[in-house]
């Protein structure tokens, strides 16, 4: 994901600068010309062995190093698993077992360290540059005594840039689809500086490059982090996309050992594991739609699914909604007024877009439920009947929306009223005349006018998995 590139002025300097790179095709000989190239660049192989590599007992020594270090099978060969790895984007700090530091232990002397943006890329708005940045820089704050401070003139420890081709430092970008970004270590004059290469399509999502994930992993080598042997790891050298909190507890202790704990912050837990949206044993907590979205809640994350998505967006709940419990049972839209409702425990809180409404978290009471009722299992709204449907437990609830109250006559059975898809509901939504029901891993498609199950699929099937 990020390479390095050592040029004289960079060692003099004592600077290792660290980009993402994108692999280039192999085939047929053309595979050893990679691989030498890559055991040159992250493995110290020695220039002169170009053309002799299949027959080289050092490139052999330098491939069994590789595939030790990425727990590859150690054959000396170049096999279609060692030469796939070679293809992938990653950071060029030669790799090294466990967490690491660069040669000495660089790190800042102070625990204040000064950041300062130079410039802007046009891909995203300056906001959500300045965002990216912030949340990645929080992400090593969270864990040591390091505090970060934003300069707007000046030199600062930290100087960030977006550059094409040649950008001042020796070591040139080169155009669409290559290095994306390197960072030096702490020091004087260029160290702490992070570039990011501006031929490339910057993101805040999943598509092209998110900003965010790769600041956060430039800025772990601009504070002396090099290389994790742990894939989990957000110093792993080989870049992946993933969403939620990216620091591993290998990240934590390499950057702690340098820094220390933050003492003035709880234990921060480890990045968890997110959901996989195509594990065959998925289940859902709630779902909803947001303004033409589609957000589906699971653990202590969720999706965002959206017609013009290519991939659906996975971000933690608490990333987008510091306020809410890391857990959702039920959500629910009513375009009409334009806002959504989510529950959690025996509160719910209502958003506006992703803007939490003043005056909540409301207690779910407050719309007529006894005070026996502790959950909401699934919530959705009927837009042609102005009904909220509320899940409880076996039975469910009816509220009218324009009256504000519930009608009477409720609980009623969900096994009687909806026959076919069980006694619970895990979450549901309606969709033109069309109940989705998800338990478990089953997705339910239920003709609200017919009152019968017309298809059966896994709830993943949202997903295209």
């Amino acid at each position: 994901m990020f390479s390095l590139e050592l040029t004289a002025l960079v060692v003099l300097l004592v600077t290792v600068a660290h980009s993402l790179a994108k692999p280039l095709p192999a085939a047929g000989s053309e595979k050893w010309l990679l691989a030498e190239r890559y055991l040159r660049q992250y493995y110290g192989l020695q220039p002169g062995l170009l053309g002799r590599g299949q027959s080289s007992d050092i490139m052999h020594d330098k491939i069994r190093e590789m595939q030790s270090f990425f727990k590859l099978e150690v054959t000396g060969r170049l096999d279609d698993n060692t030469l796939d790895l070679m293809k992938m984007a990653r950071c060029g700090v030669p790799d090294v077992a466990e967490y690491n530091h660069f040669p000495k232990d660089l790190k800042w002397d102070h625990t204040l360290v000064t950041f300062r943006i130079t410039n802007y890329t046009p891909d995203l708005d300056e906001d959500d540059v300045d965002r990216a940045v912030h949340n990645a820089l929080k992400v090593w704050s969270d864990v040591t005594p390091l505090k970060f401070k934003k300069l707007h003139e000046g030199n600062a420890d930290i100087m960030i840039s977006f550059g094409k081709k040649e950008h001042g430092d020796f070591n040139p970008f080169d155009g669409p689809e290559g290095l994306l970004a390197h960072a030096y270590p702490p020091g004087n004059g260029i160290g702490g500086d992070t570039h990011f290469d501006d031929d490339e399509t910057w993101t805040k999502d999943s598509h092209e490059y998110n900003l965010f994930l790769v600041a956060a992993h430039e800025f772990g080598h601009a504070l002396g982090m090099a290389h994790s042997s742990n894939p989990g790891a957000l110093m792993y050298p080989i870049y992946a996309y993933a969403g939620g909190f990216p620091l591993s507890d290998d990240d934590i202790k390499g950057i702690q050992s340098l820094y220390g704990p933050n003492p003035d912050h709880k234990k921060v837990k480890p990045k968890p594991v997110a959901p996989n949206k195509c594990d065959p044993k998925l289940t859902f907590d709630a779902l909803t739609e947001l303004r033409g979205e589609t957000i589906i809640f699971k653990d202590s994350f969720y999706w965002r699914l959206h017609p013009q998505m290519v991939e659906p967006e996975q971000t933690p709940i608490k990333t987008t909604w510091p306020q809410i419990p890391k857990k959702v049972d039920a959500a629910y839209e009513n375009p009409e007024k334009d806002v959504v409702i989510i529950f959690s425990g025996i509160k719910m809180w209502a958003l506006n877009g992703y803007t939490l409404v003043d005056g909540y978290p409301k207690y779910i009471h407050k719309l007529g439920l006894p005070k026996s009722i502790r959950k909401i299992d699934a919530a959705v709204y009927i837009r042609d009947t102005g009904k909220t449907l509320l899940f409880t437990d076996e039975d469910y609830w009816s509220y009218d929306e324009q009256k504000g109250a519930m009608d009477t006559g409720y609980p009623r059975s969900i096994e009687d009223d909806f026959p076919g898809i069980g006694d619970e509901v895990d979450a549901v939504a309606y969709h033109y005349g069309y109940l989705y029901f998800y338990h478990d891993q089953t997705q339910f498609e239920y003709s609200y006018s017919a009152r019968k199950v017309i298809r059966i699929e896994r709830v993943n099937s949202i997903f295209n998995c």
